[in-house]
């Protein structure tokens, strides 16, 4: 059989979690050559330079494509799209791939999704078949209905897909890939870093040594002119809390100009002696810190994903996730503070919750590799309603 290139596209900073070890399995596969195209938010410095993390892991990057809009809001991001489809066309005409990877339902992928479709080169959409109630869910659908290679991360989400009218023939229940390095991380034996002293960060560096929470809180896209309101419900519980905090910034999303002023606007104006600030942090170390943490705080994925199967508490704030598969760690809750100071008591006090598989056990990125291998090669659909 001769080897397929399989174009994997990473454009933002969660999304090289998702598919990390996904990317070691293709770069393993004595039948697979990996193409890693680094795009969008993963190459800018603001939102943590995740093209660094990727690089340093020993990942050769066969193209970089810059096309972020400034500006964080709707326009800005109907644009990058619109850059991002050009570029990546461009791209894959160069490369020449068997197959394009595409990651979620960042609105960044969606060009990736719309550039392989119209060139007639065969789609694999990983994270496929979830819903929250927002515009992300209109874009994971449609990438969808765009793929031709469906790799889901819970049963849910798989018969989901197969309401879409999807071939079953080509619907794949693997779980999620960052499952398989939360399950690498529970092996650690503690916290095995110093994050002050590894990656800097703003303001004060209060004592970890008797526990720490742990808040990343990004804007919801329809919901974005609320997003400053949102973050100072969430910093006013924070600020009345004794126990550390490490905040970490938000995604390049429409409205993150307001969760990142109304960070600003408030350390200005309150001391607070219990938050730490960070860009961004290697993905693995990120797992780390969660899994030794007293609980995450805030609306991130990595809450309902990773945190489940580590049995790590979350207290899930808004709507951002709305209607994904929960196990048993997740304490949901409005954009109102005493809420929030009240479900912040209950996971300091209470028991950590046990682990859930419901994304999976850990074995995702092989399980991927080992399909991509053997699929036929189509783009085209078998008609199946």
């Amino acid at each position: 059989m001769n080897t397929r290139k399989i174009a994997v596209v990473i454009t933002a900073r969660p999304s090289y979690s998702r598919v990390k070890s996904l990317l070691q399995a293709i770069k393993e596969h004595p039948q697979l050559e990996l193409q890693l195209i680094i795009a969008a938010s993963a190459l800018l410095d603001r939102y943590g330079s995740a093209v660094n993390f990727i690089e340093k892991d020993g990942f050769t990057i066969a193209a970089k494509v810059f096309n972020v809009l400034e500006g964080e809001n709707l326009t800005a991001a109907a644009k990058t799209t619109g850059i991002g489809i050009l570029e990546l066309s461009s791209v894959f005409d160069n490369m020449r791939p068997d197959i394009v990877v595409t990651v979620a339902d960042r609105f960044e992928t969606m060009a990736t999704a719309v550039s392989a479709s119209y060139m007639n080169i065969p789609l694999a959409h990983i994270q496929g078949g979830e819903v929250t109630g927002n515009i992300d869910e209109k874009v994971r659908h449609s990438i969808t209905k765009l793929s031709d290679y469906h790799f889901v991360a819970s049963e849910s989400a798989r018969e989901r897909v197969l309401k879409l009218g999807e071939n079953p023939e080509m619907v794949f229940n693997t779980g999620c890939p960052s499952i398989d390095l939360a399950n690498e991380v529970i092996q650690y034996n503690g916290l095995t870093f110093d994050p002050y002293q590894k990656y800097g960060g703003v303001g004060r560096q209060p004592d970890l040594s008797n526990g720490y929470l742990v808040v990343m809180q990004h804007p919801v896209t329809n919901e974005y002119q609320d997003s400053r309101r949102h973050i100072e419900e969430t910093l006013k519980a924070v600020a009345q809390l004794d126990i550390p905090c490490l905040w970490f910034w938000p995604n390049v999303d429409a409205g993150a100009d307001g969760t990142s002023t109304g960070i600003r606007s408030f350390r200005e104006k309150n001391q607070l002696d219990n938050v730490h600030f960070f860009k961004n942090m290697d993905g693995m170390d990120f797992l780390n810190l969660l899994q030794n943490s007293k609980g995450l705080i805030g609306n991130s994925s990595v809450g309902i994903r990773e945190c489940a199967f580590m049995g790590v508490p979350v207290i899930n704030i808004g709507s951002r996730q709305n209607k994904r598969d929960r196990g048993h760690n997740v304490i949901d809750v409005r954009y109102d503070q005493q809420e929030i100071a009240q479900a912040i008591q209950t996971i300091i006090s209470q028991p950590r919750p046990a682990s859930s598989a419901v994304y999976g056990g850990g074995d995702a990125g092989k399980k991927i590799a080992d399909a991509l291998a053997t699929v036929p090669l189509q783009f085209h659909k078998t008609i199946m309603y």
